[in-house]
């Protein structure tokens, strides 16, 4: 509620047939600073009933009726708004730096807005880089989530930069994206630009802000892209124990048999679920521990293209690789001739799950496939893990977990190897190929080489 927003504001009243009702859903105020009513609705009443003060808000309007909407206002108002497209939206977007800085200034002078400048109180607050970046964050998350809720519902914005505001065409503009017969013919400047200076002069630690800055990672370079769809949380996929209050939630590849054998021991399991069973085994169950556990992302992968060599999980796969990758699997139900043959196999199929999670073919991710990383967000849809454990520690982990729960765990099975064991076939190259495929979750678990030469 800075200068510009409000700028922005007393022009879209100027326009004949619009209104802009403010901030009709801060928390603390209704339309504006102490406003505690609107539309013979109180600040309870809102509260109680967003969808009745905006059907309010339209009714007792005459032409087009708005509001000021920011990311921290009432979450149930941008679901009631975003889903409609009858209902226009306009972004107003500033420079991030500038954005809070304003605010700074804004708090520590406890100015919000200026009419006439010689009421004008002049700060120099200190940037603060750890407070900028989560504000920054908290707005990008946003910012992003608004963004998606448009494209998949097929909208689109008016976007208008701080800088564009004080253009009487660009103003014009937005009176025909609204729909709006009339038009401005002048500004309206009651509003007047608080800190105009530069931005070394905003800040009492200007070299400080600019070492600060320089560190900042802007453009996302170091950042893993992911072009990988988002997955469900896999209910059905879950294991618990009938007796022991335990809930594991397997990620495909990983020592899932292991785990199966190790919760039997405490009796029987509890399988194949949906969400209204999840709720009654939970329910049953309090002080329960949900657990996965993380594979190193080479020998996951080669767990995946073992089980695809016995049982071929994507039908679709073996033109494929004979068609892009030039490799011919052998006939169904036929072994590999050599390990030489399934070594070469499996580079293939990590050159194609490379290409997979980048988004770059046809072909569906399967679970066996999918990055960790992405399971594991879909599982917080549902439920977070309460442990993430490590293979290379799993009997250490599965103690520790049961000491917490003050139950006695039960021996951890020994799984066999498979018919040709990747110590066997191992090579820099397979090393290199697994962390091109699997970049996003050797960087989120830290995870190094699984051998070295």
């Amino acid at each position: 509620m800075r200068t510009g927003s409000n700028f922005l504001e007393s022009n879209l009243n100027a326009i004949p047939g619009v209104t802009c009702h403010g901030e009709a859903f801060n928390p603390y105020f209704i339309g504006g600073e102490n406003k505690q009513q609107m539309f013979g609705i109180d600040l309870a009443g809102r509260q109680a009933d967003p969808a009745g003060f905006l059907q309010a808000m339209q009714t007792q309007t005459e032409g087009l009726a708005g509001f000021r909407y920011f990311h921290d206002h009432d979450p149930r108002v941008f679901d009631l708004v975003v889903e409609d497209p009858q209902v226009a939206k306009v972004i107003l977007t500033r420079n991030a730096l500038e954005c809070y800085i304003s605010w700074k200034i804004a708090i520590e002078s406890d100015q919000w807005w200026l009419a006439n400048t010689k009421h004008l109180r002049t700060v120099r607050p200190r940037f603060d880089l750890a407070e900028f970046e989560t504000r920054l964050g908290v707005l990008q998350t946003f910012q992003q989530r608004l963004l998606h809720r448009l494209q998949v519902t097929g909208q689109t914005a008016y976007y208008i930069d701080y800088a564009d505001i004080l253009d009487l065409d660009v103003l014009n503009g937005l009176a025909a994206f609204l729909g709006a017969s009339g038009r401005l013919k002048d500004l309206d400047f009651r509003f007047k630009k608080q800190n105009p200076e530069a931005l070394r002069d905003k800040v009492a630690n200007p070299d400080e802000m600019e070492a600060a800055l320089a560190q900042m990672d802007w453009f996302s370079i170091a950042q893993t892209p992911n072009f990988e769809p988002r997955r469900s949380a896999a209910v059905p996929q879950y294991l618990a124990s009938q007796s022991a209050p335990l809930l594991f939630q397997p990620v495909k590849g990983g020592p899932d048999t292991q785990i199966r054998q190790w919760l039997s021991g405490f009796g029987p399991l509890a399988q194949n679920f949906d969400r209204k069973s999840l709720k009654a085994w939970k329910d049953g169950h309090h002080g329960f521990r949900a657990f996965t556990v993380l594979r190193h992302p080479l020998p996951r992968a080669y767990a995946a293209w073992c089980e695809y060599a016995d049982q071929e999980f994507m039908p679709e796969l073996r033109p494929y690789l004979k068609r892009v990758h030039k490799f011919a699997m052998p006939p169904r139900s036929k072994p590999f001739d050599s390990a030489e043959q399934f070594r070469a196999g499996f580079l293939v199929f990590l050159d194609f799950a490379r290409h997979l999670l980048a988004g770059r073919t046809e072909l569906r991710v399967t679970p066996q496939l999918a990055s960790q990383t992405a399971v594991l967000q879909g599982f917080a849809a549902i439920q977070s893990p309460d442990l993430i454990l490590r293979e290379d520690r799993l009997a250490d982990g599965l103690a520790y977990l049961c000491l917490d729960l003050g139950i006695d765990a039960p021996p951890l099975p020994d799984m066999p190897d498979p018919a040709i064991p990747l110590d066997s076939i191992w090579g820099e190259d397979l090393e290199l190929a697994a962390e091109a495929a699997y970049g996003r979750d050797y960087q989120a678990y830290g995870f190094r080489r699984w051998k070295t030469p």
